[in-house]
Protein backbone atom coordinates (compact mmCIF):
# COMPACT_ATOMS: atom_id res chain seq x y z
CA UNK A 1 0.00 0.00 0.00
CA UNK A 2 1.64 3.01 -0.92
CA UNK A 3 1.09 6.12 1.57
CA UNK A 4 2.34 9.87 0.84
CA UNK A 5 3.36 12.43 3.71
CA UNK A 6 3.09 15.86 2.88
CA UNK A 7 7.19 16.32 4.45
CA UNK A 8 10.56 15.21 4.03
CA UNK A 9 11.06 16.00 7.79
CA UNK A 10 12.55 12.52 9.32
CA UNK A 11 10.60 12.99 12.44
CA UNK A 12 7.41 13.35 11.06
CA UNK A 13 8.01 10.28 8.91
CA UNK A 14 8.93 8.04 11.60
CA UNK A 15 5.78 9.30 13.74
CA UNK A 16 3.70 8.16 10.63
CA UNK A 17 5.56 5.42 10.19
CA UNK A 18 4.96 3.99 13.42
CA UNK A 19 1.25 4.88 13.70
CA UNK A 20 0.54 3.14 10.46
CA UNK A 21 2.92 -0.05 12.31
CA UNK A 22 -0.07 -0.64 14.59
CA UNK A 23 -2.89 -1.35 12.12
CA UNK A 24 -0.86 -2.16 8.68
CA UNK A 25 1.56 -4.87 7.63
CA UNK A 26 2.49 -4.19 3.75
CA UNK A 27 2.96 -0.23 3.30
CA UNK A 28 5.54 2.26 2.09
CA UNK A 29 5.57 5.58 2.99
CA UNK A 30 7.03 8.64 0.70
CA UNK A 31 7.44 12.44 1.68
CA UNK A 32 6.72 14.71 -0.53
CA UNK A 33 7.70 18.37 0.19
CA UNK A 34 4.74 20.31 -0.34
CA UNK A 35 3.08 23.92 1.05
CA UNK A 36 1.25 23.91 4.27
CA UNK A 37 0.22 28.21 2.62
CA UNK A 38 -0.07 29.20 6.27
CA UNK A 39 2.30 30.80 8.58
CA UNK A 40 5.96 29.65 9.23
CA UNK A 41 4.27 29.01 13.00
CA UNK A 42 0.14 28.31 12.61
CA UNK A 43 -1.49 29.93 15.27
CA UNK A 44 -4.68 28.65 16.05
CA UNK A 45 -6.71 27.47 13.13
CA UNK A 46 -4.09 27.71 11.15
CA UNK A 47 -2.50 24.51 12.80
CA UNK A 48 -5.46 22.25 11.05
CA UNK A 49 -5.58 24.30 7.86
CA UNK A 50 -1.71 23.69 7.57
CA UNK A 51 -2.37 19.80 7.35
CA UNK A 52 -5.14 20.15 5.19
CA UNK A 53 -3.63 22.03 3.00
CA UNK A 54 -0.82 19.68 2.35
CA UNK A 55 -3.10 16.59 1.74
CA UNK A 56 -4.68 18.66 -0.98
CA UNK A 57 -1.48 19.49 -2.63
CA UNK A 58 -0.72 15.90 -2.17
CA UNK A 59 -3.65 14.78 -4.00
CA UNK A 60 -2.79 17.12 -7.12
CA UNK A 61 0.90 16.21 -6.82
CA UNK A 62 -0.54 12.43 -7.01
CA UNK A 63 -3.05 13.19 -9.99
CA UNK A 64 -0.30 14.99 -11.84
CA UNK A 65 1.97 12.23 -11.56
CA UNK A 66 0.12 9.27 -11.46
CA UNK A 67 0.90 7.99 -8.39
CA UNK A 68 -1.55 5.48 -7.03
CA UNK A 69 -1.69 6.00 -3.04
CA UNK A 70 -4.19 5.12 -0.50
CA UNK A 71 -3.59 7.31 1.69
CA UNK A 72 -2.80 10.95 1.87
CA UNK A 73 -1.11 12.60 5.31
CA UNK A 74 -0.35 15.83 6.52
CA UNK A 75 0.62 17.28 10.06
CA UNK A 76 1.48 20.43 11.28
CA UNK A 77 2.50 21.91 14.38
CA UNK A 78 1.38 25.15 15.72
CA UNK A 79 0.87 27.28 18.97
CA UNK A 80 -3.02 28.11 20.32
CA UNK A 81 -4.65 29.57 22.92
CA UNK A 82 -8.40 28.23 21.84
CA UNK A 83 -8.29 26.22 25.22
CA UNK A 84 -7.47 29.39 27.48
CA UNK A 85 -4.05 28.56 27.57
CA UNK A 86 -1.38 28.83 25.27
CA UNK A 87 -0.07 25.12 23.87
CA UNK A 88 1.79 23.83 21.37
CA UNK A 89 -0.10 20.90 19.58
CA UNK A 90 0.18 18.48 16.40
CA UNK A 91 -2.55 18.05 13.98
CA UNK A 92 -2.93 15.16 11.68
CA UNK A 93 -5.17 14.99 8.90
CA UNK A 94 -5.81 12.01 6.62
CA UNK A 95 -7.23 11.72 3.77
CA UNK A 96 -8.02 8.19 1.58
CA UNK A 97 -8.24 7.74 -2.02
CA UNK A 98 -11.89 7.99 -1.60
CA UNK A 99 -11.93 11.20 -0.35
CA UNK A 100 -12.87 10.66 3.07
CA UNK A 101 -11.09 12.86 5.70
CA UNK A 102 -10.28 12.13 9.44
CA UNK A 103 -8.40 14.23 11.69
CA UNK A 104 -6.54 14.10 14.68
CA UNK A 105 -4.27 15.52 17.80
CA UNK A 106 -1.52 14.86 19.90
CA UNK A 107 -0.59 15.85 23.32
CA UNK A 108 -0.13 19.37 23.57
CA UNK A 109 2.47 21.35 26.13
CA UNK A 110 2.40 24.23 27.84
CA UNK A 111 4.16 27.39 26.40
CA UNK A 112 5.72 30.16 29.15
CA UNK A 113 3.69 33.54 28.28
CA UNK A 114 7.37 35.09 28.15
CA UNK A 115 7.65 32.91 24.50
CA UNK A 116 4.69 33.24 23.26
CA UNK A 117 5.22 36.77 20.87
CA UNK A 118 8.94 35.35 20.20
CA UNK A 119 7.22 32.22 18.91
CA UNK A 120 4.73 33.66 17.02
CA UNK A 121 6.88 36.11 15.66
CA UNK A 122 9.77 33.57 13.76
CA UNK A 123 8.66 29.77 14.78
CA UNK A 124 8.64 27.26 17.74
CA UNK A 125 12.12 25.43 16.19
CA UNK A 126 14.18 28.65 16.27
CA UNK A 127 12.80 29.67 19.79
CA UNK A 128 13.88 26.05 21.39
CA UNK A 129 16.74 25.87 19.38
CA UNK A 130 17.78 29.37 21.09
CA UNK A 131 16.88 28.47 24.84
CA UNK A 132 18.59 24.78 24.51
CA UNK A 133 21.37 26.30 23.15
CA UNK A 134 20.78 23.44 19.84
CA UNK A 135 20.85 23.77 15.74
CA UNK A 136 17.65 22.07 14.15
CA UNK A 137 16.24 20.71 16.84
CA UNK A 138 12.20 20.30 14.49
CA UNK A 139 14.33 17.92 12.24
CA UNK A 140 15.08 15.61 14.75
CA UNK A 141 13.41 14.41 18.30
CA UNK A 142 12.16 18.12 18.67
CA UNK A 143 12.13 20.38 21.61
CA UNK A 144 9.85 18.50 23.77
CA UNK A 145 12.58 16.07 24.05
CA UNK A 146 14.41 18.38 25.96
CA UNK A 147 11.12 20.02 27.77
CA UNK A 148 10.42 16.67 28.64
CA UNK A 149 13.86 15.31 29.48
CA UNK A 150 13.81 12.92 27.41
CA UNK A 151 10.70 11.18 27.79
CA UNK A 152 8.99 12.34 24.82
CA UNK A 153 9.98 12.97 21.36
CA UNK A 154 8.96 14.86 18.27
CA UNK A 155 8.10 11.69 16.91
CA UNK A 156 5.98 10.42 19.73
CA UNK A 157 3.55 13.62 19.00
CA UNK A 158 3.28 12.67 15.43
CA UNK A 159 2.22 9.37 15.80
CA UNK A 160 -0.18 10.21 18.62
CA UNK A 161 -1.75 12.39 16.10
CA UNK A 162 -2.01 10.09 13.32
CA UNK A 163 -2.92 7.21 15.19
CA UNK A 164 -5.99 9.43 16.79
CA UNK A 165 -6.56 10.45 12.81
CA UNK A 166 -6.51 6.67 11.73
CA UNK A 167 -8.94 5.93 14.17
CA UNK A 168 -11.94 6.93 11.93
CA UNK A 169 -10.58 5.02 9.35
CA UNK A 170 -9.75 1.41 11.39
CA UNK A 171 -13.40 1.83 12.71
CA UNK A 172 -16.41 1.03 10.61
CA UNK A 173 -18.58 2.58 13.42
CA UNK A 174 -16.70 5.34 14.33
CA UNK A 175 -16.85 7.64 11.13
CA UNK A 176 -18.47 9.75 9.10
CA UNK A 177 -18.40 7.56 6.07
CA UNK A 178 -22.01 7.45 4.10
CA UNK A 179 -23.03 4.01 3.71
Amino acid sequence: MKILIGTKNPGKIEGATEAFQNYFEDFEIEGIPVSSDVSEEPVNNEIYEGASNRVDHLIKYAEENQIDAEYFLGVESGITNLLGKWVIINIAVIKDKHGYESWGTSSAFPVPNKYVEEIIATDLGKVMDKIFEQNDLRSGKGGINFVTKGIINRIDLTKEAFIMALTQHINEVWNDKKV
